[in-house]
């Protein structure tokens, strides 16, 4: 028997933290369906691991298999006391060029569009600044890229919108510290399957996981020029089979926030659907 791994993101994705409704009972499908031996469940987020778990705290999520938080620069068994992966760790860390996370900050302190996120959004891989939601976020990735390369420092540049508190937020990761990455990591060390693999996401951030060649899924709630360009990537690929846009109406619920996961789990694994739906 293939274990299918479901892979997704939190914020907007699983949690109806949005300004959208939210199908009360798609939770609860979810809770039942990660009981299932068949099924490995991991959160892929941007979230520290104090916040992963205070989501599933308050939330009342399953506690997942595994969790990979701060966009992909760490990756926990939570099952086994939160361990992290050391050998991920050391997969993404040659990136840097044995600079600092704060040695790299210290390359654009000039930028007037950057502030510094809190401490608690932060780690050692992970580099985090707001920028107005109004920017061209084209010309700053730009800027950042330049410096970092004269640094010659290996990086991913992740651009994405904060919807609730109407901010920019720009992820600087090494450039193998990233959600697709890490994904296809889990994968290779637990030895899942790519066709029993489905990743399921909502915004920028999540674009590389949803536009990888994974079976991928859009939540409804996903903002329309996501949606857009999530589809124009994978149709210019020829691989638009591979994206799944949730668009409600599954089981009875209306497609946004883990409605939409379900739905897009059963389209790539019709299988599932039964699971959802028993007992």
């Amino acid at each position: 028997m293939k274990k299918i791994l479901l892979c997704s993101d939190l914020d907007r994705t699983i949690l109806p933290n949005g300004p959208q409704p939210e199908s009360p009972k798609a939770l609860e499908i979810l809770m039942h369906l990660s009981a299932r031996e068949e099924i490995t469940l991991a959160y892929v987020s941007g979230r520290s691991e104090a916040l992963l778990k205070q989501a599933i705290s308050d939330y009342s999520l399953p506690i997942p298999d595994y969790a990979i938080g701060d966009v992909g620069t760490t990756i926990y068994e939570p099952l086994e006391n939160w361990q992290p992966w050391h050998d991920w760790a050391e997969e993404i860390s040659r990136d840097w060029n044995c600079k600092s996370r704060e040695d790299l900050a210290e390359l654009f302190g000039d930028l007037d569009e950057l502030t510094p996120q809190e401490d608690d959004k932060q780690n050692t891989f992970k580099l985090s600044y707001y920028a107005p939601s109004s920017c061209d976020p084209l010309p700053l990735k730009k800027t950042i890229a330049a410096r970092l390369e004269e640094a010659e420092v290996k990086a991913s540049i992740i651009w994405s919108i904060d919807e609730q508190k109407d901010v920019g937020l720009i992820d600087i990761l090494p450039s193998r510290a990233t959600k697709v990455h890490a994904i296809r990591f889990l994968m290779d060390k637990q030895v899942f399957a790519h066709d029993h693999t489905v990743f399921a996401g909502d915004s920028g951030n999540d674009m590389e996981a949803l536009t990888s060649g994974l079976y991928a899924v859009l939540v409804k709630n996903a903002r329309d020029d996501v949606r857009r360009e999530a589809m124009r990537i994978m149709e210019e690929s020829g691989m638009a089979d591979r994206l799944y846009l949730a668009r409600g109406d599954f089981l009875g619920m209306n497609g946004n926030y883990c409605a939409g996961v379900l739905e897009g789990l059963a389209h790539f694994l019709p299988q599932t659907r039964k699971w959802m739906t028993s007992g």
